[in-house]
């Protein structure tokens, strides 16, 4: 094959990056560390950061979210750097897009981090409920958009027509308004079909729940922000393959493994979607199937990285978040991990006092893994309740659920059946009803109390 047939390809897109800061409205990063993670973003889209803009604001312009002079001082730059993409860091209502978009012509894209971040789903989007979930997102958010996109061609298609817009007293419709009118019901349409089928999955998803909420195995969910190892941290606990990249988002579809706790107990451990700072609403709602995932765990695993400089802030937006899923009250133990990345280790010891139930791990190589599986045993003991009871040998299936689901303290086994004392989920003490032992019938047997 000569060079000249050889497959080209195609450049990637150069963005330009612009924040914007309004007093008084104060995010959980600062402006550069936003735009830092803006970068990133844009990386994982596959754009090519070539600069970076901000302006300070005490409001927003109502037109253009940014001031008159800012636009011209963009568009000078992003000639001068030939960008193909302008990317705002925070969402751009309709109307400001629309008026970007006009300012700096069809030379130039006018994106927001929201529509990046749509992006960026829908490429890492493997599973068809992930699919669905992305899809059902876009088109929200692109909805509105379109709506607005078109009103300027819906005035213009009645203006020669009187206000009606009627033709010689025949009422006609515009070629614009006509077409707004198709797009919003094709879109409308397809919302529809795709959140009937969301419930479909939801559906699925709780049913699937009630069947493990049966067998009493407890569930841990791992969440934490973007890139901070979640996806790691369940391949060194479970010994599974979940891709894992230095990317943020590299993974969407959760993932449920079994685990053995040291007490012997099993637990199943699900990864679950990073969260960001500004994560569109629509995308929480869009996974709300996948996200009831978190809210029905019996324990949450939040996993930190500890080496970043705005761990705090990424902690603290991870929080609202689970505010939002009504899952801010769930029990929680904190995995802060990548120590091995640690210069100093001395900085650990103001860290783990920031959070609660803290153990320093690293997913990597291991470290402090034993000492987190031993805390989550010890936070899962918690909410178990103290039985005795004297199962018949022939009650083999309550004598092996004791084992796999309980925590055994004392066992002694009797010509007719087992004693067993311990801790089981409350979810299983009616199946041993018939089974149990009053206090006071032990101490009369001289059995230890």
């Amino acid at each position: 094959m000569s060079r000249e047939s050889l497959p080209t390809v195609p450049p990637r897109e150069r963005a330009l990056l612009v924040g914007v800061e309004i007093s008084g409205q104060p995010g959980l990063l600062p402006m550069a560390a936003s735009l830092r993670e803006l970068a990133l973003l844009a990386q994982t889209a596959q754009l090519d950061v070539v600069g970076v803009a901000g302006q300070r604001l005490r409001a927003p312009n109502p037109k253009t979210m940014i001031g008159a002079g800012k636009v011209d001082e963009l568009r000078e730059q992003a000639e001068e750097l030939a960008a193909d993409v302008l990317l705002f860091d925070d969402e751009l209502s309709p109307r400001h897009q629309r008026e970007l978009e006009e300012a700096f012509g069809d030379g130039i894209r006018v994106l927001d981090r929201t529509a990046l971040i749509l992006d960026i789903f829908a490429l890492h989007a493997h599973t068809r409920e992930g699919a669905l979930q992305v899809e059902l997102a876009q088109y929200e958010y692109r909805l509105p958009r379109l709506t607005r996109a078109w009103t300027h061609l819906a005035r213009q298609a009645g203006g020669g027509a009187g206000r009606s817009g009627s033709v010689g007293g025949v009422g006609l419709r515009g070629p614009g308004e006509t077409q707004l009118e198709v797009d919003r019901r094709e879109i409308g349409r397809r919302i529809a079909q795709l959140r009937r089928e969301l419930e479909k999955v939801r559906g699925h998803r709780s049913r699937y729940r009630a069947r493990r909420k049966r067998t009493a195995v407890p569930v841990l969910a791992l969440v934490g922000y973007t890139n901070a190892g979640k996806s790691t941290l369940l391949n060194r606990l479970s010994g599974a393959d979940v891709f894992v990249a230095d990317q943020l988002f590299a993974t969407l579809d959760p993932t449920t493994r079994r685990i053995r706790l040291p007490s012997g107990a099993q637990a199943l451990v699900t990864d679950t979607v990073g969260f960001i700072q500004k994560l569109p609403t629509m995308l929480v709602a869009a996974f709300r199937a996948t996200l009831e995932e978190i809210t029905e765990a019996d324990l949450l695993i939040h996993v930190v990285d500890v080496t970043h400089p705005d761990a705090a802030a990424q902690a603290e937006s991870v929080r609202q978040t689970l505010e939002e899923l009504g899952a801010g009250e769930a029990p929680m133990v904190t995995a802060l991990n990548k120590v091995d990345q640690l210069q100093d280790r001395r900085e650990l010891v103001s860290r783990i006092d920031e959070f609660d139930r803290a153990v320093a791990v690293s997913a990597v190589t291991g470290e402090g893994i034993p000492a987190l599986l031993s805390t989550v045993d010890a936070e899962l003991l918690r909410p178990m309740a103290s039985i005795e009871v004297r199962l018949p040998y022939q009650a083999g299936r309550l004598i092996s659920l004791f084992h796999e689901h309980g925590r055994v303290e004392y066992e002694e086994h009797l010509s007719d059946a087992v004693l067993l004392r311990g801790r089981i989920p409350r979810s299983l003490l009616d199946e041993f009803s018939e089974f149990r032992r009053p206090r006071r019938r032990r101490r009369q047997e001289g059995q230890p109390a």
